[in-house]
């Protein structure tokens, strides 16, 4: 996939970090303060502050549906326009710095317009850049497919194309700068004493990810953990430590049993009769439905996905001719942890801590390091706080400080 460049960093900077000429500049100079200790720097930028919704909007304006195919190439300016920028207050400030489109840079994905997978990096031109004393400036969230279209990674893409970079360049960290401090035990607008973590595992954040924390996107924290690429979160705005994401170690495990307590709003809950998972599934899988939560203990199948999925889930199970109905009414509230699975009886406590406060769940669900609950959507920040009250994540020990 790539060849290691000796004491290099790997830094991504997200379109709120690039909202503005000043911020930047600003980003400019933290990167050439980075590039000055004496590491070699390659940057992965997102399209400036809200680029992307614009472009969207200035699409639907144009076309009711937009082509895929040109609907890619007019969002992958937004990149185009950061890089370029990014370059050019780096060289103001004397260091050499050079661009590159996600082409230029060898990102190659599937050919699937709007969700490319990246399937190889070509990074001999990063590499020599890098090579040469120079900054590289890389596009995130595009590619080129193996029929040379540009391509889209989808949202939170640019996530994805600083960690495998980072991996084919064999990077020593891969820092995320976005306008959040690191990960915390929950969120700390729901829960004003949430904790900023200093580390979590790779098997943490992927729960963490998938469960609602939207500090890192999932397929980013996959590539992590499948290369071993060490992550750190942290802000553009601030120089503070921000959260290690990492292989799991003992000094997770001896400190705090719970790294934190996720949450969705809305969370639609289908219960289908009549037909077989494989074919239900695979049916969704088609129509591009992001299925979540899976239950099945006889005929009925309950799943839930995403509200935004509601219309293409619908027009999946009325062209399956099964019986069905759902609930729109309902979030989901996740505790997660590595602790738990040598930790009996946080199921139990979960459970008591929620009955307390005259929480049902409709539908419960556990991993080795996960236990979901589905609530009423009014009753998720009730339950987000009770949980993070009762396994004390709200304590000095939950930070799980370590070097």
């Amino acid at each position: 996939m790539g060849a290691a460049v000796a004491d290099l960093i790997v830094q991504k900077y997200g379109g709120t970090s690039l909202a503005d000429a000043d911020r930047t500049r600003a980003v400019a100079r933290r990167v050439v303060d980075t590039a000055a200790s004496g590491d070699s720097v390659c940057v992965v930028a997102s399209a400036m502050g809200d680029t992307t919704d614009d472009l969207l909007r200035l699409a639907a304006e144009v076309s009711p549906a937009p082509h895929p195919r040109e609907l890619d190439m007019l969002l992958t300016a937004g990149e185009r326009i950061s890089i370029a920028l990014l370059s050019m207050a780096i060289r103001d400030l004397g260091r050499e710095a050079i661009s590159f489109t996600g082409s230029q840079a060898g990102i190659v994905t599937d050919t699937s317009h709007g969700r490319a997978l990246i399937v190889d990096i070509r990074s001999t031109r990063v590499l020599e850049a890098l090579e040469a004393g120079k900054i590289a400036i890389v596009a995130g969230f595009q590619g080129v497919s193996s029929e040379l279209e540009v391509t889209t990674l989808g949202r939170g893409g640019s996530d994805t194309t600083a960690v495998a970079l980072a991996a084919a360049l064999g990077a020593q960290v891969c820092e995320i700068y976005t306008d959040v401090e690191g990960v915390f035990t929950a969120d700390p607008r729901l829960v004003p004493e949430a904790r900023k973590l200093h580390a979590v595992s790779h098997e943490e954040m992927l729960e963490l990810a998938a469960s609602g924390a939207k500090v890192l996107q999932v397929r980013s924290v996959e590539v992590a953990r499948n290369h071993g690429v060490k992550l750190h979160v942290r802000s553009t705005f601030s120089a503070a430590d921000g959260t290690w994401i990492r292989e799991e170690d003992e000094r997770m495990l001896e400190k705090a049993l719970i790294s934190g307590v996720t949450h969705t709003l809305e969370e639609t809950l289908y219960r289908v009769d009549g037909t077989t998972p494989a074919r239900l599934f695979a049916a969704l899988a088609a129509a591009g439905v992001n299925v979540d939560t899976i239950v099945r203990t006889g005929p009925e199948i309950v799943f839930s996905a995403p509200a935004d999925d509601r219309e293409a889930a619908s027009q999946v199970l009325d062209g399956l001719s099964v019986e069905w109905s759902a609930r729109d009414d309902l979030g989901k509230v996740s505790v997660i942890g590595a602790g738990m699975k040598s930790h009996p009886g946080v199921a139990a406590k979960a459970f008591e801590t929620l009955a307390d406060a005259d929480i049902e769940p409709a539908v419960v669900t556990t991993s080795p390091i996960k236990i979901a609950c589905h609530v009423r959507s009014d009753e998720v920040d009730k339950a987000v706080a009770v949980l993070h009250r009762a396994f004390e994540l709200d304590a000095p020990e939950a930070e799980r400080q370590h070097a």
